[in-house]
């Protein structure tokens, strides 16, 4: 209950306590009744509207900041599971959540762009491709039709599979561990459709740069977030014992075994 909420209490008790001090047949017992129906009814009533409110909570005046909660609620789970199962060493870690940025950060720069360029300037680009495609075909196409392959169904498969590119290649960042980039391409592909159909809902320039910029610091904060929680779960639990003796060996130099240590262990 905060303040105004309990003085509202204060003032109706105040009121009730006035109007029974008036009646002279009413007793103690009975004031004390009245006071309590009244406290709890109150209450009551608070703690209703208090529920209200948070059922229904008050959107945010940026339409950009809205889809952006909505979408976040859709892809934080994900990012935290795929996150916290790197355990292996803090550098898998930071590899995931470093591909993970650059990932939001060129798959909306492209749409951003396209969206700027309007529909006028696509419709110019297509009928040029057509025109393009269509003289290539003429020129070319007979010769193609004549071309006879000798090469062997071995060496087909061969320069096939040498000039398939590993997607994940192409989506990595030079110098970052490969099993969270492994892991990250695994779990953007999962939320990629998310994040570019809740940006394409906005066409406000300021609704964009809100949901972009927001995007990119709220994945950030949540994975200081992760990464506190984490650090916390997988830390090594001690006692008192074992922190005195670990001080009085770097103190002394001496091995765990002279500390009497060894007293301590059980043996199995």
């Amino acid at each position: 209950m905060n303040q105004k909420e309990e003085q509202t209490l204060r003032e109706n008790i105040r009121h009730l306590i006035k109007y029974v001090k008036n009646k002279k047949q009413v007793d103690e017992k009975e004031l004390r009744e009245s006071i309590k129906t009244l406290a709890q009814l109150e209450l009551s009533q608070m703690l209703q509207e208090r529920e209200v409110a948070e059922v229904d909570p008050t959107p945010n005046k940026s339409t950009g900041i809205n889809v952006l909660e909505d979408l976040l609620k859709k892809i934080v789970p994900v990012l935290q599971t795929d996150y916290k199962s790197l355990t292996t060493n803090a550098e898998q870690r930071e590899s995931f959540r470093a591909h993970i940025i650059n990932a939001i950060i060129t798959t909306l720069t492209p749409v951003e762009i396209n969206n700027e360029a309007g529909e006028e300037e696509a419709e110019v680009d297509s009928s040029l491709d057509e025109d393009i495609d269509i003289e290539i075909g003429d020129e070319a196409g007979g010769d193609m039709e004549k071309f006879i392959d000798i090469r062997t169904a071995a060496e087909k498969k061969a320069e096939k599979e040498a000039e398939e590119v590993d997607p994940r290649q192409d989506f990595g960042l030079e110098g970052e561990d490969e099993t969270g980039r492994n892991m990250a391409y695994n779990t953007f592909n999962k939320i990629e459709t998310s994040v570019i159909d809740s940006y394409e809902l906005l066409s406000n320039p300021e609704d964009q740069e809100l949901f972009y910029d927001y995007l990119i610091a709220n994945s950030k904060l949540y994975f200081d977030k992760f990464e506190d929680e984490l650090s916390n779960f997988m830390k090594e639990p001690t006692n008192q014992a074992y922190d005195m003796a670990k001080s009085e060996k770097a103190a002394g130099g001496e091995e765990l075994k002279d500390l009497g240590l060894q007293e301590m262990i059980i043996e199995l």
